[in-house]
């Protein structure tokens, strides 16, 4: 077994912990020190976070200078994963949350919430599923062994429909006649994500393989990827520490729909590509593809058409606090699965 795969090992396997711990610093952090936490989340250009992005990037660049880019025209092999991962994003995923926000806020935990804000929060939590993630699933395929080319490419199709189909979606859901799409946001989210990395990670790749040292530096950058997913949940949630500390309730009882719409998500993604004989290097990403967030386009969003103090924009925020440990234990259910997956395949 390689170095990487034995470090990758030993981090899957303490996964819980790492997470719990990193949560718990987080909010605790953030309570503590409030104007430092308040200083760094004021680092944002058109509400990107550039320490997050900065961690985001030392993240997702071991995967991307592992992509053969001259393979990238197979890319047809992986359709079936493709469509079904196209299908849930576009065609389920908003409507099952705007159902589940619905059924929850509406009914189930009305008695708790504020009565004026209930619609918001059901605004933000449509505005959240409306849009899959761009960044952060790079993350979540490489741990899963995902297919690096299929990642990429599935990525990049969502980024061109979404670009058509998010505002028209909201719009309808929310029963606006216009949206005010914060394109700075989703255009520079998509240079700084996807664009800028990839074309840094091709010209990095070419060198390195002519040098002969591709694989010392994966080896490397490892270890750092890696702190650098456990520092972006601590600065996650050390942004909110005061929220979540002050409002409990509300932030637990906003988390649910979102925390049901993700695992419904990903297993419908999953059990269709089983049920297609599609590889589980392609059904790992495709379900947890299907199931992420586009937190920084939604949040932006939630604050364009509401305000900054809005129901809408707190329960954008909640979802970012839960994007990161559920799609990690995401993660592990994909991962520890794989036997099962594959002896289904026929």
């Amino acid at each position: 077994m390689s170095s990487e795969s034995k470090s990758m090992g030993l981090f899957a396997r303490f996964l819980t912990l790492w997470v719990f711990i990193a949560i718990v610093v987080g909010i605790g952090s953030g309570y503590i020190f409030p104007n430092l936490f308040h200083e760094l989340a004021d680092i944002e250009v058109v509400h990107i976070n550039l320490p997050v992005a900065a961690l985001v990037w030392a993240m997702i660049l071991p995967m991307l200078l592992k992509i053969d880019y001259s393979t990238l025209h197979k890319v047809w092999n992986h359709r079936r994963g493709i469509a079904i991962t196209l299908g849930i994003n576009w065609l389920v995923k908003p409507f099952s949350m705007a159902f589940l926000g619905f059924i929850f806020l509406q009914y189930l935990f009305a008695p708790w919430l504020e009565a004026d804000k209930i619609p918001e929060y059901i605004a933000g939590l449509i505005i959240l599923a409306a849009a899959p993630c761009t960044a952060m699933v790079f993350v979540w395929s490489r741990l899963v062994h995902g297919h690096p080319q299929f990642t990429l490419s599935q990525v990049a199709l969502n980024d061109v429909i979404m670009m058509v189909a998010f505002a028209p979606i909201v719009g309808l859901l929310l029963g606006l006649t216009s949206i005010v799409v914060p394109w700075k946001t989703l255009f520079l989210s998509l240079m700084l994500y996807v664009v800028m990395p990839v074309v840094l990670a091709y010209i990095s790749r070419q060198i390195l393989l002519k040098k002969g040292k591709l694989d010392d530096v994966l080896h490397v950058m490892e270890p750092i990827s890696m702190s650098a997913l456990l520092l972006t949940i601590v600065l996650l949630f050390g942004f909110q520490g005061e929220q979540i500390l002050t409002q409990p309730l509300v932030i637990l009882l906003l988390s649910i729909p979102i925390i049901i719409q993700v695992y419904f998500n990903s297993a419908l993604a999953y059990w269709l590509n089983r049920k297609c004989g599609v590889a589980h290097s392609v059904a790992g990403p495709s379900a947890l593809i299907a199931a992420s967030n586009f937190f920084e386009l939604a949040v932006a969003t939630a604050i364009a058409l509401f305000g900054f103090q809005s129901g809408a924009a707190l329960a954008t925020v909640v979802g970012v606090l839960v994007e990161v440990p559920v799609m990690l234990s995401v993660v592990a259910i994909v991962n520890r699965s794989k036997v099962w997956y594959e002896r289904g395949i026929t």
